[in-house]
């Protein structure tokens, strides 16, 4: 059974922070795991890829704002967004990567806006 569930808070004001968790029950070796977002009319775009070891990386319109981190104890990665501007406002999605698949969770809608 493969599961991904992003949540957290819908609605913030422009300068505040969020934190989104992404729960992965995955019975396969996980090479890396993404944050994704799809803004309305745009393309889905990477945030920020951290990989198995720890490494990562991160788009420049978020660099210095949000940090992708992963607590393996508690099957849990996360998405820490600090100083977040209107441009953030997307539906946002984790992603996990094994060798044979690519799997998505279901998105969650941050708005930011005064």
């Amino acid at each position: 059974q493969v599961r991904l569930v992003e949540s957290g808070v819908g609605l913030v004001q422009p300068g505040d922070s969020l934190r989104l968790p992404c729960e992965v029950s995955i019975m396969e070796y996980i090479y890396d795991y993404g944050w994704y977002r799809e803004a309305p009319g745009n393309q889905r775009e990477v945030v920020a890829i951290i990989s198995n070891t720890g490494a990562i990386n991160s788009a420049d319109s978020v660099k210095g704002r949000f940090t992708i981190s992963n607590d393996k104890a508690k099957n849990t990665v996360f998405l820490n967004m600090n100083s977040l501007k209107p441009e953030d406002t997307a539906v946002y999605y984790c992603n996990a990567r094994t060798i044979a698949h690519t799997y998505w969770g279901q998105g969650t809608q941050v708005t930011v806006s005064s």
